[in-house]
């Protein structure tokens, strides 16, 4: 399982082998739970949770005494155990155990309350189940995926407003349950329908971030008119294509969200098959909309054609932005020169600019973006961006500006091993940098065209012998400037891309 090989070296204290040894035997841990002080019962929750106790676990958030239980809270590193549980795919046992004990609660009745020590069968108002790891990657038959989660809260949603209470006349605990959604076009009537039910149910639903995946444009309106305005943190619309023309027509439905702190758009392009007095107004009407958003901090716009338009969609926000990403938009000089001169620039913690062609006239107004946001800059993607040697050592000067720098993507870059050497030792200022993703050198590649297209960089063979010295070379580098937790790789597949809430 994924989470083996980091099992060895997670520290535990006393108070945590012993809780570990209470839970051994389930049914003598469950009869135990009430006579047990309240401040253990997070330590048991995440024992219960690592080991798989489930029925301990489902009895903890049956008689939960605090009034809230917030898996980010609970399954962290914490001052018991180093092991971050939230870094791992959940095992699906253990999530089963916890909607088993939140079914539970809800079939508990509000006069029953007097017979459960310390109240205890009261005290939980809220089920905060966001943040589990979402890495994409095939699933584990033994954990669950996001998609997984988000089906079975649906469940419990429909069958709670289904079946209603187990004692008629009696009214059930109202727990609110925080969730981070995903939905797809076979998924979406589930879960639609799982929204309608949890309206005035005691099972309340709450929408944290919401991922939809290929939905028509009338299935995506329906959706955000079931969120909760209150609640939503992130909506991200992947390959929608939308276009601006349906773009025009769910932005003021996510704009309604005040409390939004991240939009991910894809593909906003012009639609060919329109008159163009009719894409501008499109346009226009977007922007508008766009200057809705008062709590807006990421931006997401890949592969949309902003060519010239950056000043126009930027100016628009009431806040600067924290993080943006802007890869495949085709920008202009002009773009990235506004960009470094908007108020933006210096509040940016993460910056994509992957697949603009950064080696020509926009190599100078880049360095200059650079420059404006060297103070705050953590996270810099710059895959398949055409910068060879050239282009990457006139770039170093600003680039070790960026003194807390963590992560750095260069994959699919025409740089050689003189190059990466060379930011490799340049880099030595940057104390905070953990991660360098770069392209395998040209040097390893046979016959190249010059330059070669990132298509070319992509899909042709290495070397494989000349790329484990390449290797081989890099970490005596690190070893020997003492930097040997620093990460270089080229593995883009890997959870090494920080999101925007991380930093």
């Amino acid at each position: 399982m994924r989470w083996l090989p980091a099992w060895p070296s997670a520290m535990h204290t006393l108070v945590f082998l012993s809780t570990r040894q209470v839970l051994q035997c389930q049914p003598a841990a469950c009869q135990a739970l009430p006579l047990l002080p309240r401040e253990l019962f997070p330590l048991l929750f995440k024992v219960a949770f690592m080991d798989k106790k489930t029925v301990v676990l489902r009895e903890l958030v049956h008689t939960w005494p605090f009034p809230l239980l917030s898996f980010q809270q609970l399954l962290q590193e914490c001052a018991h155990c180093s092991r971050a549980l939230l870094q791992e795919r959940p095992s699906t046992e253990s999530m089963q155990a916890v909607i088993l004990g939140l079914t539970a609660r809800l079939h508990t009745p509000e006069t029953e309350a007097g017979t459960q020590p310390l109240c205890r069968k009261h005290a939980l108002r809220v089920l905060d189940m966001t943040g589990l790891l979402d890495d994409g990657v095939e699933q584990d038959p033994g954990t669950m995926s996001m998609w997984d989660c988000t089906a079975a809260v649906a469940r419990t949603c429909i069958a709670q407003q289904q079946g209603g209470t187990a004692e008629p006349g009696l009214a059930p605990i109202p727990v609110e349950v925080r969730v981070d959604l995903r939905v797809n076009r076979a998924s979406y009537a589930f879960l639609r329908e799982a929204l309608r039910s949890s309206v005035g149910s005691p099972l309340r639903l709450c929408c944290r971030d919401l991922r939809a995946e290929d939905l028509p444009m009338r299935n995506t309106v329906a959706l955000l008119q079931l969120l909760d305005a209150g609640c939503l943190r992130r909506v991200d619309l992947r390959f929608n294509n939308l276009g601006l023309r349906g773009l025009s027509v769910i932005i003021p439905h996510v704009a309604r969200f005040q409390h939004l702190a991240s939009l991910r758009l894809h593909y906003v392009h012009g639609d060919s098959r329109q008159p163009s007095v009719d894409g501008e107004d499109n346009f226009r009407y977007f922007l508008a909309q766009m200057g809705r958003f008062t709590c807006l901090r990421e931006l997401s716009m890949g592969s949309s054609l902003l060519s010239g338009r950056l000043d126009q969609l930027l100016s628009t926000l009431q806040s600067p932005l924290e993080s943006l990403e802007l890869a495949f938009c085709a920008l202009l000089p002009e773009d990235l020169r506004f960009l470094a001169r908007s108020p933006h620039a210096v509040h940016l913690k993460k910056l994509d600019l992957s697949g603009n062609d950064l080696s020509g006239s926009q190599l100078e107004p880049f360095q200059g973006l650079l420059q404006a946001a060297a103070a705050t800059l953590l996270h810099l993607e710059l895959t398949e961006c055409q910068l060879a040697d050239t282009q990457l050592l006139a770039t170093l000067p600003v680039l070790t500006r960026c003194t807390s720098l963590r992560y750095l993507g260069l994959y699919g870059n025409p740089l050689s091993m003189a190059g990466l050497k060379e930011l490799l030792r340049d880099s030595v200022v940057q104390a905070e940098l953990r991660t360098v993703v770069h392209p395998f050198p040209v040097d390893c590649y046979e016959g190249l065209p010059w330059p070669p297209p990132a298509s070319v960089l992509l899909e042709a063979s290495i070397n494989e012998e000349k790329f484990a010295r390449v290797e081989a070379e890099l970490h005596q580098l690190l070893l020997a400037s003492g930097r040997a937790h620093v990460l270089w790789t080229t593995d883009i597949y890997g959870r090494l891309a920080a999101d925007y809430f991380s930093l």
